[in-house]
């Protein structure tokens, strides 16, 4: 027993251990251990040196930079090829050549400079942990500040030719338009261009579906991609499937599409449960009495009788005007037909209100125009949206 107990505090002082060594082995912490390669021996021996054999490389925004730039460290071309005294000497070896370097090598030697701003977070990237090289997208001895190969998106699409392919969909952002580029969502040198959630980023553009709203699509609080596909979609708005059938994946309930309707008959108990005066059927009414052998169909209700709800009073015949296919007209189309708020609304369930509507006692909206005047339907349902 004491053994163990004495044990316990080791424990709990390797745990912190512990956790960063699982986080490590399940892959939560991902980084590009970069290399920084060096010339052992090797002097500088200044610039003009190497100009006299490599002619028209010295033009670049590199050749350029002066001490104060550099923070005191080499300037000139030794300050990414290292000295270049070995390589004098060899005639063309003993140098360091960006073509040769593995992919951290090089990251290393730009990151003696580059490690600001945007370019912070390179070693976390998706594109150094994939081995992407800085020079497969810039060349350092051109000119111009940024020294791409080629413009964005081109350049991007070199090598992700299923976003190339996504942006020539019907729905798509205007980036094969000129109006916005890959650059305007995505940090090739880091991950998203935000430093909250994903989502906080389509609401720079997008900021009237940001809210507050009293009634919240889950979705669209946690991740916009959930439905939309940025890049490009078949469907409309971005969708990543035609509606219903990207709703239903969620919303299973709204599976009636598979139902049949049809007109519903005046015994249908579901629509008879009221008498005229507004109490339910096979209630006793005011006075006293004895249940009648048959039931009243006239739609009156004597005093002291009891209404049978085998043959109510009071039926209303609901004649269904889409026929046995309604249900499939209903939540075979859009949801957002009735929905039109998808992304939050102040109004239950994201619809629409409606206007010179009337509640009616079969629990759907009637209009007061038609019917008996006091909300009931006559015909159709009468249903609004």
């Amino acid at each position: 027993m004491y053994s163990t107990l004495s044990k316990a505090p080791r424990l709990v002082r390797l745990l912190p251990l512990l956790v960063f060594l699982g986080a490590c082995a399940t892959g939560a912490i991902r980084e590009k251990q970069l290399t920084l390669p060096v010339i052992d021996g090797a002097t500088p021996v200044g610039q003009q040196v190497c100009l006299e054999c490599h002619e028209g490389v010295g033009a670049g925004i590199h050749a350029h930079l002066t001490d104060f730039q550099t923070m005191g460290g080499t300037t000139g071309c030794e300050a990414c090829h290292g000295g270049g005294s070995l390589h004098v000497d060899a005639d063309g070896d003993k140098i360091l050549k960006f073509a040769e370097l593995r992919p951290e090598e090089s990251a290393a030697v730009c990151a003696k400079c580059h490690s600001g701003g945007k370019l912070m977070d390179w070693t976390h990237s998706e594109h150094a942990l994939v081995d992407v090289a800085c020079t497969d997208c810039h060349s350092v001895h051109a000119g111009g500040k940024v020294a791409l190969k080629k413009q964005d998106p081109e350049l991007c699409f070199d090598c992700h030719q299923e976003q190339m392919a996504q942006s020539n969909f019907p729905s798509h952002h205007p980036v094969k338009e000129g109006k916005m580029t890959c650059g305007d969502c995505h940090n090739p040198h880091g991950d998203l261009n935000t430093d909250e959630l994903a989502r906080d980023l389509c609401l720079d553009c997008h900021a009237r579906h940001q809210g507050p709203f009293i009634f919240e699509h889950a979705p669209v609080e946690e991740d916009c991609t959930i439905c939309h596909n940025p890049h490009g979609a078949v469907a409309s708005n971005l969708l990543k499937q035609n509606e219903p059938f990207l709703c239903l994946q969620c919303h299973e309930s709204h599976f009636h599409v598979t139902r049949l309707g049809g007109s519903v008959p005046a015994n249908n108990v579901a629509f008879s449960a009221y008498n005229p005066d507004g109490s339910l059927a096979g209630t006793p009414v005011a006075g006293s009495g004895s249940p009648p052998t048959g039931g009243d169909t006239t739609g009156s209700v004597a005093q002291g009788t009891f209404v049978n709800p085998a043959d109510p009073p009071a039926t209303v015949q609901i004649s269904n005007t889409l026929g046995e296919h309604s249900w499939q007209m209903a939540f075979g189309t859009r949801c957002t037909v009735c929905h039109l708020a998808v992304h939050g609304s102040d109004l239950p369930s994201a619809t629409s209100p409606s206007v010179n509507r009337t509640p009616s006692p079969l629990g759907g909206i009637a209009d007061p125009g038609s019917g008996d005047g006091q909300g009931w339907p006559s015909g159709g349902l009468g249903l609004t949206r």
